[in-house]
Parts: C-alpha cells; structure tokens; sequence
C-alpha cells in the first residue's frame, strides 16, 4: 500500500514539473506578418494536479479507464481547474470529454489506447467534410470550452484499424490476405475490405464523399461502423494547447479544430499509416488565430489542411480561417504537404506558411476546390518550403478537383464560384516531382495574381499555367527532360522574369488557347521567339519577350 502511493506520487511530481516546460513560441513568427495578428497566449492552469490512478485507472492495456478519466476531469473541475495526469502505462478507455481549464499531461512511457469496442462510441451530431451530419462519439472533444491542453510526450493511439475500410493497392499481398482472413465485407469489385457489413452499406449510401445520405435515426445505427469518429475533435473552444504529444492510428481525420480561436499546436507528431483512409493529419476549419510549430506528420491523406466548410453549408456558417501562422513543420507521406479545400466556401484568409519540409508527399502545396464550393481564398504567402521526391505536383491550384465535366465551359460566375487570389510563394525547391506547376483555374474565375519567386524544381515535366491571370515567376528554374517545359493555356497578364529551362535550343514554351495574352518574358537567357510555340487559336501577338 504505502509502495504504490510513494510511487503514484512520485509519478504525479514528475509530471506537475514537466506540465510547466511548455514550448514558447518564438516572437519572431509574428514580426512582419502581411496581416495584423496579436500574439497568441499559451493557456495558465490552476496548480491543482490528480492522476488517473486516484481514480482506479489501471494501466494493464485491457481494463476499461473511461469512468476514471470522466471522474479525474470532474474532480480538477471542481477544483477550479488544473491538471490530469497520466502516468507511464497502457491505459485503455472509451471517449475523453475535455472542459474548460483543463489539462491531460501524459508522461513520456504513457499511452492512452482508446478501445475498439464500438458501444463505447454513440452515433452523435458532428461535422464532417463540411457539412453537418452523424458520426461516432470522438476519441477525444471538446464543445464550447476555454483553456484546456492536452501535453507531454506520451501517445495517443485511436485503434483506427478498427474502423477503417483498406484499399487492395495500398497494402502487400500479405497484408490484404490477413485482413481478408479476419473476416469483414468486400466490396463487390473485391478492391476494398470493410470491417463489417454495417462499414460497407454505409459506403453505399454515400453520395457526397464520406456523408451518408440517411434521414432517421434507424438507419444511422444500421451503418454506425462506417461513422468513423475524427480522432481530436474540438468545437467553439478558445485558448487551446497541444503539444509535445504523438497521436496516431487515427480512425479518420486526427486533429480537427473547428470554429476555434486562440489555438497552439506545437511539437505534436501525428502518425497515421499509409493506407489509412481519410486520416488527414490536422484540419483547421473556421478558426481564428492558430499557431502551428514544429510539428511532423506521416498520415494517409492531406498532412496540414486548412477548411472552412462545404457548399452552401459553409457560406451559410460564413466563418473563414483567417490569422494562421505554420512554421517549422515536416511532413512524410501525405496526399498534400500544405492544403487548402477542397472544403473552403467559407473563405481562407490571411496564412502564413514558413520553413516547412515535404518529404515524400503526393502534392506538396495543394490548393483544391471545385464548381459549387463558393468562398475566397487570399492573402496568403508561403515562403522557404524544402520537397524531396514528390510524387505529384509540387505547386498545385486545381479548381476542378475530383474531375467535372465541360471544363472549357464557361459558366455565369456567383457566389457559388471559388476564388483563389494574392497568394505569394518565395524560395520554394523540390527535388524531384512527377511535375513542377499546375496552375488550373476556371474559365469563370480565373487564378488571380500568383506569385512566385525563386524556385528551383528537378521535375520530370515543367509546368502548365492555365485559366490564370495576373501570374509572375520571377528567378525560377525548372530542370526537366520533357518537352514543352512550360505551357501557357488561356491565361492573360503572365510575367516570366529570368526563367531557366534545361535546353534553350528547343521549343521550351507552349502557348495555347484564343484567350492567351500579355504575356511577358523578360531577362531570361537563350528565349527567343524560335523557342514558343503557339497552337489552339493562340496568336503570336501575345507574347513579348525582352532582353536585359
């Protein structure tokens, strides 16, 4: 007896003493900002600690900790706030529900293994892709509630292979075999493995990406596995911290603040695996003034993402995420490095994106949306981004993500017509990508004044300017094999400033489309106009090239 007290109290002093080596954010990120934002705070906490284990939490990797959790909350609740502590062990439990003031501190040994038992999770309200709908109860959320933290440098585990469906091509023969023998659903192409039959009617009802189109509360609870639960899920919450904490295996998206202000996510490692379906590794939607630092992900699908909601559920809310700095993060596998939509039709404004590393990824700077979306995005700059190996695009602006129709229609533009305008981009390199830029706007709504000054990218194709208006790049150097290294389709006001490609002696520019005009090549050895070639109705009269 007076062991085990000794040693939970021991326990409890190392954590209250490493609860207080928060990481400052240094002030340099927010000196000179190309928008105004106050400093955001990291949030104080009572000295009132408890630990889990006061309230019969065991930490043998089997026993059921919800209640004790539940309890540990209450407890510092009652106390004015504080923190929990969660000392070293596996410590197994259903969903975590944060309040205000307060803090879950994990030691560097704990893990915090949320439990496969389904029961444990009740379909509720939530929002998902943008749009209200039904999931499963959060591994961890919050709704409405200020100050609270979750720190330290234990993990958080969301047991997601529970939940989610695997597609054939993502894994090893070995692999898919050992899903199919545990039993579930394949689907009827045999491409996908669901884990019950519940997860693959659900697939099924889904017309709008990952939401069900289901109306009562009967058919929700008959396809409640396929309501795969976000992994941290915080709503209408101010001053949050997270920070030093690995969170991983996440049943969907893992980190999704939404309609927040005042958010630090600092030195969080977000691991998911590659295969895993939907498992974003932060969305940030609707907030305002958010900090992320330092922070690495490995996830199955965009790494950091920025949303603002869908369609006309999202102009409805009409909450942008506006004030964001990210500086300082890596990111492994991903379908995007930095993302923005395709979820945005409540605006994105004023972000700045610094000193980041894309390692791996699919697109590194991913900019989505699509007909039907609405909402703006500007004023957002993006300087120092290091790629490697890239298996995509590493500057990316699509505007007819997930593939329409009539792409060369020119339709009535309202307010259901993105827009994406005054972004700059500086000293950005990549070393290797399938291509260098893809820049497609819509007929409609053209990509208007991008930006782009030093670039060096080692690609195998260059790039393709199209439905753009207003583009400069400025000392950028696309070393690629292929010929066009440049296109130019129907896009007006572009200025190449001391552009370099790796062969001046072929035809290195292609201009197309009868909309093409004003473009300007200026200071770049070895053009000529014997090295453009115009084709679909492009005139001649529309480019200029200059010497020095």
């Amino acid at each position: 007896m007076f062991k085990h007290t000794f040693l939970t109290l021991c326990a409890g002093l190392f954590l209250s003493v490493n609860a207080q080596n928060t990481t400052n954010i240094p002030g340099y990120l927010y000196t000179n900002l190309p928008f105004q934002m106050e400093q955001v705070k990291t949030p104080v906490f009572p000295a009132n600690n408890v630990s889990i284990v006061d309230f019969g939490a065991k930490n043998d990797g089997k026993t059921d900790n919800t209640q004790a959790f539940a309890k540990a909350i209450n407890a510092i609740v009652a106390k004015g706030g504080g923190t929990v502590e969660v000392p070293a062990g596996t410590w197994v439990t259903g969903p975590i529900v944060l309040k205000s003031n307060v803090r879950i501190n994990t030691a560097k040994e704990a893990t915090v293994l949320f439990s496969t038992d389904k029961s444990l999770y009740p379909v509720i309200k939530a929002n998902f892709e943008g749009l209200e709908t039904y999931r499963c109860q959060q591994p961890i959320s919050a709704d409405g509630a200020q100050n609270i933290a979750i720190t330290g440098e234990g993990t958080f585990d969301g047991s997601g292979q529970a939940w989610r469906p695997v597609k054939k091509s993502k894994v090893s023969e070995a692999q898919w075999n050992a899903l199919v023998a545990s039993g579930g659903v394949l689907s009827e192409n045999k491409s996908t493995w669901w884990p019950s039959e519940g997860a693959y009617k659900g697939s099924q009802l889904s017309t709008d990406q990952n939401v069900p189109n289901v109306k009562d509360e009967a058919g929700w609870q008959a396809i409640k596995d396929y309501l795969r639960p976000i992994m941290v899920d915080l709503v209408n919450c101010k001053n949050v911290l997270i920070e030093g904490v690995t969170i991983q295996n996440s049943p969907s998206w893992t980190v999704h603040p939404l309609m927040c202000q005042n958010v630090i996510i600092s030195n969080v490692n977000i691991q998911n695996p590659a295969w895993g379906q939907n498992t974003d590794g932060i969305d940030i939607e609707s907030c305002k003034n958010v900090v992320l630092y330092k922070s690495t992900f490995n996830v199955g699908d965009d790494g950091i993402c920025v949303k603002s909601g869908k369609n006309e559920s999202g102009r409805k809310r009409g909450i942008p995420t506006e004030n964001l700095i990210v500086d300082g993060c890596t990111v492994y596998h991903a379908h995007g490095g930095f993302v923005v939509g395709s979820e945005m039709s409540g605006g994105v404004k004023n972000v700045k994106v610094t000193n980041c590393n894309f390692k791996g990824t699919d697109a590194g700077l991913r900019f989505k949306s699509t007909r039907g979306r609405g909402g703006v995005v500007e004023n957002i700059t993006i300087e120092n981004i290091n790629m490697n190996d890239i298996v995509g695009d590493a500057v990316l602006f699509d505007l007819f993500y997930g593939g329409s129709k009539n792409k060369d229609e020119k339709v009535k533009a309202d307010e259901t017509t993105p827009v994406f305008k005054d972004i700059t981009m500086k000293n950005i390199t990549c070393n290797g990508a399938k291509r260098a830029l893809f820049f497609n706007g819509l007929p409609e709504m053209n990509l208007e004044n991008i930006s782009l000054e030093n670039g060096m990218f080692v690609a195998n194709e260059g790039g393709k300017i199209s439905e753009s208006t207003n583009v400069t790049l400025t000392n950028v150097v696309l070393k690629t094999p292929s010929t066009p290294n440049l296109i130019i389709n129907n896009s007006q006001y572009i200025t190449l400033v001391n552009i370099m490609f790796p062969d001046a002696n072929k035809p290195i520019i292609n201009v197309s489309g009868m909309n093409s005009q004003y473009i300007s090549i200026q200071r770049s050895a070895g053009i000529t106009y014997k090295n453009i070639n115009w084709s679909d109705h492009a005139s001649k009269d529309s480019v200029e090239v200059r010497g020095w």
